[in-house]
């Protein structure tokens, strides 16, 4: 694997290694990542050195994650009935993965766990949903309460108090 390799070895010897066992040229990959086939050139002849995101986009195409779920990061009482099911959308099935949080650093650990686990998309709580937009780079939706749901809420404190 790509990236386990470039850890152990020059980056270029590593990106050749892996173009050979996939037997995939240069200008495959290029195409493939969009990225100009001449710095691919310079890479693997170890003329320069990588940019993080041209990293990443070569391992995106060299070692593709299946990215097949949505991501829902809400408290452990929201998610225990949607967790781990399947919702057919436009056709298409997606499994509903739920990632608990109580605070909001847990919540931001929760938006980089998902993409990094391959989520389509990931949706949160509105006060979220700004923040994660700017850390991930996947579709990000908010959960919106219902009327019905903030009535209940002020009539508990109205009882309560």
């Amino acid at each position: 694997m790509l990236s386990q390799r470039i850890f152990e070895v020059e980056f270029a010897e590593a990106l050749q290694e892996e173009l050979d066992r996939q037997g995939m040229t240069i200008r495959e990959l290029a195409d493939l990542a969009g990225i100009p086939p001449a710095t691919l050139y310079k890479l693997t002849s170890g003329k320069t050195d990588p940019r993080f995101s041209t990293v990443r986009k070569i391992v995106n195409v060299l070692e593709p994650q299946e990215r097949s779920f949505i991501g829902v990061i809400a408290a452990r009482f929201l998610l225990d009935e949607l967790d781990n099911r399947d919702i057919v959308v436009n056709g298409q099935k997606h499994r509903v993965r739920g990632y608990s949080a109580d605070s909001l650093d847990e919540c931001i650990i929760a938006a980089v766990r998902a993409e990094k686990e391959g989520a389509l998309g990931i949706i949160c709580a509105p006060i979220l949903a700004k923040i994660v937009e700017k850390i991930v780079d996947c579709p990000v939706a908010i959960i919106k309460p219902h009327q019905k749901t903030l009535i209940e809420a002020i009539e508990t404190i109205a009882r309560r108090i």
